[in-house]
């Protein structure tokens, strides 16, 4: 399997939400194709820490392992790729200390989907795509911003923002690679199941 269709079903943790481990192993179970660590302030030990655990998981269900913006703690505990924001580290950069990492970014414009894959980016993380409860301030692309950045670029693309198991048919009918998910997984009370239903509708959309 290509790291493209791997992108399918993108779960993002969220320690606001559920534990990391925990949270991470419960959508494994369910089917999630990727995680991606995501930890905005800790210590980097206990990052670490974490981050091998999640490597060690998504191993064993042959999954895909992501660290958001940390390029030393992608690199620490052997991560497959590294998720990077128009803030982080430059895609160049990241590309010339770690040749061997999946280097996404986020976008959230065309423009910013165009430049990305200039710098040599492998895949987008193209949002929001509507409103969230996990980002304050961030900005809205909707369906039709989606549909643009999707018609622009050659490289995967990935929907995030508000995703859930109503709207997300909608989304899967852009032709997009995958969706990224936070609150509609990780903040479920069942999150194997929350998982499993969300694979189901993608895998009834996507043929």
């Amino acid at each position: 399997m290509n790291f493209r269709e791997k992108l399918k079903l993108y779960v993002i943790t969220d320690r606001r939400l559920k534990d990391e481990i925990e949270s991470t192993k419960q959508a494994l179970e369910g089917g999630a194709t990727s995680i991606q660590l995501r930890i905005k302030s800790a210590p980097t030990k206990e990052m670490i820490k974490i981050g091998k655990e999640i490597r060690r998981l998504t191993s064993e269900y042959d999954a895909l392992y992501f660290v958001d913006d940390r390029l030393d703690v992608a690199l620490a505990t052997n991560a497959d790729g590294l998720q990077l924001g128009p803030e982080d580290m430059p895609i160049p950069i990241a590309k010339e200390i770690a040749p061997n990492l999946i280097l996404g970014a986020s976008v959230y414009s065309l423009k910013e989907a165009l430049d990305a894959e200039k710098e040599g980016a492998d895949y987008l993380g193209a949002g929001a795509i509507f409103p969230t409860s996990t980002k304050a301030d961030v900005r809205v692309i909707g369906i039709d911003g989606l549909k643009k950045i999707l018609e622009s670029v050659k490289i995967p693309v990935v929907a995030i923002g508000g995703i859930n198991h109503e709207n997300v048919k909608e989304v899967l009918r852009t032709g997009v690679d995958g969706v990224a998910i936070i609150s509609a997984i990780i903040g479920a009370e069942n999150i194997r199941k929350a998982t499993e239903d969300m694979k189901k509708i993608i895998e009834e959309v996507v043929k």
